[in-house]
């Protein structure tokens, strides 16, 4: 009888052990998709289904932050749960400190199946990954080259594709049944310079897209950050790079072409010859550049009849034309394969227990205050687009308006787990909040800080703190300005208000909670010196 019992609960432990019900973790993020274009929080400039699906089954975060609005340091901040000072990674070049735990390795220890395919940026060796294929660096649209666990690869096709194929082919070829996955599914689209796949280069440049209120701001009644920044669309996007013009029909125009961004590309201009692009075009084989070669040509002929009779504010508006088209096309092949994948979990009967995470590294301008790419605590680069399903535990189609980070990830994932979050973890878990608990929420305001300068674009330093009604911000090193926002009486941002006798009551008391957060997150003007170039 004994024997028989140690036999039946040996037989019954192990059948639980073989049936681990935790929930499968597949987090989706793309590099630099702004909220502005996924038609779940704007439908004004492209419909993303598939995407918007995640938030229709389940939560959409409409203000979701990052800690700091660059690549790298998003990333490091998304997979430590530290802010960029602890991290090490405050921007593209300072190193990430590799002796901080990210939550991958801990979910890799507490028995998650883990897997990593796309673009991570930093690092050609994750930690707490069972197999990984990424892209180095920023990687290459066309037939991208891949860092692997064994060898590096090359894969001729389009790289979103690609990522979605790789990802895939692990759910069918190398996924273990009896353990739960983490699956860090993650798109290089639409990272500038926008190359979008053929099919969609052709069908999106036929396409016009409104323009934004803010495209010809004077930046005026802003603190001198904004003025000298250089991302603005006409002064500092590029023809050849980003408008995709021929280098030779740039060289033609000659005398006609005086902007800085024929000055700037001057040097590439002469490197190629006046023949080919440089960058992820060069990677095209023949029947690719075939089939690129009938929207380019396009392009070329347009440019060459219209842009000579041009204003420059309509110089601005046909740059912002392009640059949108190709833009949006990226994302519009990133809403497919998206799809793809949430195809693949209902039909094998994974939907049910799979926690989907749709985000971004940052947010991005796109053509808001005539600009184009991050950094700023500005609206559109510090909210990022955060969309989360799991059924049966997040009530279908809410909206949530707490201040929630990128810094919150780590350990939200962890508890959704049941893994223990390591104490010097310092976001906080969203569980709450995707439970309906949000009476358990108690933070108010996030915290945000901005290294990287002087390098590209030209964004000033800055640190500042944002609540749902105000944002304070503090430009430091090589100026000392400080800019207040009112957030509900002006969602643009246009007008600082730092000097109005109205709010002095309010930022002093914004200036003692800034401080307080930066006390808790342990940073400091001290600190700061540690990273200047």
């Amino acid at each position: 009888m004994k024997n028989t019992l140690f036999l039946f609960f040996f037989i019954l432990s192990n059948l639980v052990i073989s049936q681990d019900n935790r929930p499968n973790i597949l987090f989706i993020m793309s590099d630099d998709h702004a909220y502005q274009a996924i038609s779940a929080y704007d439908d004004k400039l492209i419909q993303t289904p598939n995407i918007d699906k995640i938030a229709k089954e389940g939560i959409l975060f409409s203000n979701a932050s990052v800690t700091n609005s660059i690549c790298a340091p998003s990333r490091a901040t998304i997979l430590t749960g530290k802010f960029s000072h602890i991290n090490g990674k405050v921007d593209n070049i300072f190193p990430f400190d590799t002796t901080q735990i990210t939550f991958p390795q801990l979910f890799q220890k507490a028995g998650y199946q883990t897997a990593m395919f796309g673009k991570l940026h930093f690092g050609n060796n994750p930690k707490g990954f069972d197999d990984f294929l990424i892209l180095p660096g920023q990687g290459h649209y066309i037939n991208p080259k891949f860092i692997g666990k064994q060898k590096d690869t090359i894969i001729t096709g389009y790289v979103t594709d690609i990522i979605t194929d790789l990802t895939l082919n692990w759910f069918k070829k190398k996924r273990d049944k009896n353990k739960p996955f983490l699956m860090m599914y993650l798109h290089k689209a639409p990272h500038r310079a926008w190359w979008p796949s053929p099919e969609k280069f052709a069908e999106f440049y036929e396409k016009e897209f409104p323009l934004p209120e803010t495209l010809f701001d004077d930046y005026s009644n802003r603190a001198s950050a904004a003025a000298s920044a250089e991302m603005n669309i006409f002064n500092h996007m590029h023809l050849m790079q980003d408008n995709k013009v021929y280098p030779k029909t740039i060289q033609q125009m000659g005398d006609l072409v005086k902007d800085i961004t024929y000055t700037g590309e001057s040097r590439k201009l002469k490197k190629a010859g006046a023949r080919e692009f440089y960058g992820p075009f060069k990677r095209a084989n023949k029947e690719q550049e075939r089939e690129y070669r009938k929207t380019l040509d396009k392009i070329s002929a347009d440019f060459t009849e219209k842009w000579p009779k041009m204003s420059d504010e309509e110089k601005t508006i046909w740059k912002y034309q392009r640059y949108m088209q190709d833009y949006l096309a990226t994302i519009s092949s990133v809403d497919d394969n998206v799809g793809r994948v949430l195809d693949y979990l209902k039909e094998n009967d994974l939907e049910k227990n799979t926690i989907v995470v749709y985000t971004s590294d940052q947010g991005f301008y796109l053509g808001e205050h005539g600009w184009f790419d991050k950094r700023f605590i500005y609206n559109e680069s510090f909210k990022t687009p955060l969309l989360i399903r799991w059924p049966n535990k997040i009530a279908p189609g809410i909206t949530n308006d707490e201040m929630v980070q990128n810094l919150d990830f780590a350990q939200t994932f962890l508890e959704a787990a049941s893994i223990k979050a390591p104490k010097d973890m310092q976001g906080e878990s969203l569980i709450p909040l995707l439970l309906g608990e949000n009476k358990k929420w108690k933070r108010d305001a996030v915290y945000y800080h901005y290294y990287e300068f002087p390098s590209v674009h030209m964004v000033k330093r800055h640190y500042g703190i944002v609540s749902k009604e105000y944002k304070l911000v503090h430009y430091y090193y090589d100026i000392n300005e400080w800019e207040f926002f009112d957030r509900k009486a002006d969602p643009k941002e246009m007008k600082n208000l730092y000097d109005d006798p109205k709010y002095q009551r309010i930022i002093l008391t914004m200036k003692k909670k800034l401080e307080k957060l930066r006390k808790k997150y342990k940073d400091s003007d001290e600190l700061s010196q540690k990273y200047l170039y």
